[in-house]
């Protein structure tokens, strides 16, 4: 038998700063790979035509939609093979793991069910055209299938961060990533035995990669490699505990989806001021999203990181990560958005050499939000800590906030009713994440997380159901 190999360097002693950059650098160099599906995809797609770009575009919000909704139930995972990691509870986290993986996939394959039967009529409620409209539907019920081996790459993905193992995953994402490059044009153009599959081969060649991460993935935790063994007997459905996860996760699903419905409701706002504007704001939300590449590394690292010490019970260790990774994020993003406010012009006329007046909107915006980076790699330090310690709901409701209450208000506010227009809209996003990073310090401070005893809570539950069923067969 296999035995479970624990985390190589625990993360409850050490180097704080060491640890997060371990941990941190290999989860930023996966992000940046996992977006790299969608660049290869749309390098080659554009090559069939613009009506074939059309309908992967159409895709890709209620995709995005979808997958936030299942993508945040996997940070359960993390959490809780994080504590369990720091407390040493191995067999307990290999159970927590199993259920896991065994929800994720019963929710993915819910998802995929919907989103399989609603392909036509919601891309033909979004606006798809007659002629894109058959393509669309293709290619977005084959990427729906595949949302059944990404639901068991994250949860793979999840369980090790939590172990603080990130090596693996990413060494993953690399391979399939360039599988995915070289059978995009042999599915889509087709070649040899081959079929010419069109837009379709696209969504076929990533169903195809996904299916090899999340067999590899699930193959190393079948094995018992990285200190997660999944073990039949744990795989008996265990619905007591799948809803506890599910509750744990939930929040993060929610979070995640509301930045997904966030993006699409801004982007309207902002159509009503014409081409140039959606074509600045385009631009600007691409600069913005470079900047939450290494903010989100981090975050799932200072996540790992507390939850690891909070299950050791360091809850000094924990509030000085926080403090560490914090202070880090602040000074390397704050660096970046200097850099970022005085290359604002060439930032946007590399993006749209040929874009005449949205070159001079598109900086605007980005020297707008340039200078906030380092308030948005906090606020996602913060949530991310406050998710390590087991409290997912405060992140869902930050966001909702943030979103629906400041950013959104305030940019219709600024934009509809004073002489500022649509850079009342670009100002509006600075404002808001220096009031939203705010709110989550204070929250943090507030410190209601320290009270927070998820493994104990657990524990408690599963108990009561033990002492329940001796009680019934006593009465029996």
């Amino acid at each position: 038998m296999v035995r479970p190999v624990r985390a190589e360097t625990p993360l409850t002693e050490g180097s704080i700063s060491l640890n997060l950059l371990r941990l941190a650098i290999p989860i930023i160099i996966s992000n940046m790979l996992q977006t790299a599906y969608q660049v290869v995809d749309t390098f080659w797609v554009g090559r069939l035509s613009a009506q074939a770009v059309a309908a992967v575009s159409f895709c890709f919000p209620i995709s995005f939609l979808l997958i936030a909704l299942g993508g945040g139930l996997p940070i359960a995972g993390t959490v809780l093979a994080a504590q369990y990691t720091g407390r040493g509870d191995d067999d307990a986290m290999n159970h927590v793991a199993a259920q896991t993986v065994l929800m994720v996939f019963l929710v993915s394959l819910v998802l995929a069910a919907v989103g399989y039967i609603v392909a036509t009529p919601i891309l033909r409620l979004m606006g798809a055209a007659p002629e894109v409209l058959p393509d669309a539907v293709r290619f977005f019920q084959i990427a729906v299938l595949g949302f059944i081996f990404v639901f068991m790459f994250f949860a793979y993905q999840a369980l090790m961060r939590g172990r603080g193992v990130v090596y693996p995953p990413m060494f993953i994402v690399f391979i399939t990533v360039l599988i995915n490059f070289a059978l995009d044009p042999l599915l889509i153009f087709g070649w040899g035995p081959l079929p010419r599959m069109g837009v379709a081969g696209s969504a076929m060649a990533t169903l195809c990669t996904q299916g090899l991460a999340a067999t590899a993935g699930l193959t190393l935790m079948v094995r018992g490699r990285h200190g997660i063994h999944l073990k039949w007997p744990n795989l008996r459905p265990d619905f007591d505990l799948m809803r506890q996860i599910f509750r744990i996760g939930f929040p993060s699903s929610i979070e995640q989806s509301t930045q997904a419905l966030g993006m699409t409701v801004m982007t309207m706002l902002v159509a009503g001021f014409g081409t140039i504007a959606v074509a600045a704001y385009g631009i600007g939300v691409r600069v913005m999203s470079c900047a939450l590449i290494p903010a989100l590394g981090l975050s799932v690292a200072t996540s790992a990181l507390v939850g690891q010490n909070i299950g050791a019970s360091q809850l000094h260790r924990a509030e000085r990560t926080n403090l560490v990774s914090c202070s880090v994020v602040f000074i390397i993003l704050t660096l970046g958005g200097v850099l970022t406010f005085f290359g604002a012009a060439a930032i946007a006329r590399f993006f749209i050499p040929q874009g005449g007046p949205a070159i001079d909107q598109s900086a605007v915006f980005i020297r707008a939000i340039a200078l906030t980076f380092g308030f948005i790699g906090v606020q996602q330090v913060l949530t991310g800590s406050l998710r390590g310690a087991g409290d997912t709901v405060a992140p869902m409701v930050l966001a909702m906030i943030s979103l629906w209450m400041l950013r959104f208000p305030l940019a219709y506010v600024l934009s509809a009713h004073t002489a500022l227009h649509v850079r009342g809209i670009w100002y509006a996003f600075p404002v808001t994440t220096v009031l939203s990073a705010g709110m989550a310090g204070c929250w943090f401070l507030w410190g209601g997380w320290r009270n927070k005893r998820l493994l104990d809570e657990i524990e408690f539950q599963e108990q009561v159901r033990e002492e329940a069923v001796i009680e019934e067969g006593a009465a029996v």
